[in-house]
């Protein structure tokens, strides 16, 4: 059976891998669509084929995505960060995924988790986009911008509309996969 990729996925051995085990399959995993979103968040701007690649440095650099962990960071890990070359060293973005652990750790605090969060706002179900073959994804939509608002309010950063639209594709909350 052949199997098919949007273009981007045919770029390189990684990116057909990603597509074929990950990319747009639903996620319930707090921890993983924490990582997720956390990625996401790096990858404004640049490939996302520069963020996977680093994908094992940067769960070394923030323990492995335990957003538990990470709400915890202070000063010196900020400044461990910041200096470490292995991953991308923006500081609005390190500051912003430390922020989220820390809204993340407020929800499971109210005895919310991220999953349930998360898909609470399509109602559980996956949406299904329809796309004319070579068609590109937009880079955003009404409810990734309605999602960004609330996050926002729930004390998330850097998740903006194009950012959460990503996210709800790469986990499956929006079927988008050919």
């Amino acid at each position: 059976m052949t199997v098919l990729r949007p273009s981007w996925a045919m770029t390189s051995d990684l990116m057909r891998e990603y597509y074929d085990k990950l990319w747009g399959f639903p996620e319930h995993d707090d921890r993983m669509l924490f990582e997720m979103l956390c990625l996401e968040c790096f990858q404004a701007g640049l490939s996302w084929e520069i963020i996977w690649k680093r994908r094992e440095t940067f769960e070394a650099a923030f323990d492995n995505f335990d957003f538990n962990q990470m709400a915890k960071y202070d000063e010196r890990d900020l400044v461990r960060l910041f200096t470490d070359k292995s991953i991308i060293r923006n500081r609005r973005k390190i500051s912003a995924v430390i922020q989220n652990a820390r809204a993340v750790q407020a929800l499971a605090e109210r005895g919310i988790g991220f999953a349930q969060y998360m898909w609470g706002f399509v109602d559980g179900e996956i949406q299904v986009v329809e796309m004319a073959p070579g068609e590109k994804l937009p880079p955003y939509t009404d409810l990734s911008k309605k999602i960004s608002q609330q996050m926002k309010k729930d004390g998330f950063a850097f998740t903006g509309p194009t950012t959460v639209y990503s996210f709800m594709t790469a986990v499956g909350m929006v079927n988008a996969r050919l």
